[in-house]
């Protein structure tokens, strides 16, 4: 299962992209894209989004990647994550379910 940075960096690559080129493509600094690559840094939804349009990626797929990294980095050394994800699962249901019933009235 690859990181966001891990999918970008192997995208730029397969591209035979350089950084400068990415970076002017997004408007996002060379040295910022960099550290998202190798993980020293984590993007905003914009920058994300800004990545999704330059690569033509799916937008869903790279957003799944990014948020899941955010989750991952801080429940890694929870030990109780799994239940953490369990518990806030039934919440995310149960917020939608109730957001979806006041638009029905």
């Amino acid at each position: 299962m690859k990181t966001f940075g891990e999918i970008i960096r192997a995208e730029r690559v397969k591209r035979g992209l350089y950084l400068r080129q990415v970076a002017a493509g997004t408007d996002i600094d060379q040295t910022i894209i960099s550290k998202f690559e190798t993980g020293e840094r984590k993007p905003n939804r914009e920058q994300v989004l800004r990545i999704v349009k330059f690569y033509g990626f799916k937008e869903d797929d790279l957003l799944i990647a990014w948020l899941s990294d955010k989750v991952t980095y801080d429940l890694q050394n929870e030990k109780l994550a799994d239940k953490v994800l369990k518990v806030a699962e039934k919440k995310i249901a149960y917020k939608t379910k109730k957001k979806q019933n006041k638009h029905i009235r």
